[in-house]
């Protein structure tokens, strides 16, 4: 892509942006109608935004992208979804490390932040990197394109967990993963217990095949897979697990 088709597209994103963030958010207690055939989760979920990470440079110093990317064994030519990326931590190291013939997908539903983002990517030339606005309920990507798709200290903050891994699942291709980082700690405290996440992904289909804990990550690393199950929305079973689990095994 030319350095002008790069402008073009970093500005009509930041058109759909503006727009998406003049929306009226719901309000206290509203759940988006395309959310309302699934399940709430039985747990607290966190404020979006209230945890600050330190910075690029010392999350780079603890080599917290390359762990993360070393255990999910993003190779060159990978098709990568960054969900809740941020201002672009993992996006610009998945594009670097993915090369030209791959592809990096930045979804987030804070319109100012994915704005910077794009301008980010526009600004490091980043021509494998696409961004795309999300909702609450749905990461909204094309099925049977990701080989890995990442939620990084990320989902404490879903509100709809089981609409929003239900609509992912036909995103990720046969074999590929979904990557999870998160913090072990209380959910209305910016982390999410393992056995609880574990017991959300499984309610929508999914397999645990891969659990780490690791300092240098603020956390644990869980990776996940497709079962081939997928139930209907209405089938889906909420989780309640009252006793804090370490969640060492894969299921």
């Amino acid at each position: 892509m030319g350095i002008s088709s790069r402008v073009c597209a970093v500005t009509a994103c930041c058109a759909a942006l503006a727009l998406l963030a003049a929306c009226k958010p719901a309000g206290e207690g509203e759940r988006p109608e395309s959310a309302l055939e699934f399940p709430l989760p039985i747990r607290p979920v966190s404020d979006l935004g209230a945890n600050q990470f330190s910075t690029e440079v010392d999350r780079d110093n603890r080599r917290e992208a390359q762990i993360v990317m070393d255990l999910a064994r993003i190779e060159p030519g990978m098709t990568v979804a960054d969900i809740g990326a941020g201002e672009g931590y993992y996006t610009v190291r998945l594009a670097e490390r993915v090369g030209e013939n791959g592809r990096v997908l930045a979804q987030d539903i804070d319109a100012g932040a994915l704005g910077r983002l794009a301008q980010r990517v526009e600004r490091e030339r980043l021509d494998n990197v696409s961004i795309k606005p999300g909702a609450a309920d749905d990461p909204r990507l094309p099925a049977d394109s990701f080989d890995r798709v990442f939620l990084v200290h990320v989902y404490h903050e879903v509100s709809e967990p089981y609409a929003l891994l239900w609509r992912l699942y036909p995103a990720v291709r046969e074999g590929g993963q979904v990557i999870v980082v998160e913090t072990d700690r209380p959910s209305d405290q910016h982390g999410i217990y393992p056995k609880q996440l574990f017991c959300e992904f499984d309610a929508v289909g999914f397999r645990l095949v891969e659990f780490v804990r690791k300092p240098e990550l603020a956390g644990y690393y869980a990776q996940f897979e497709k079962t081939g199950n997928r139930p209907e929305p209405g089938a889906i079973e909420p989780c309640e697990v009252p006793v804090r689990d370490t969640g060492e095994q894969a299921q």
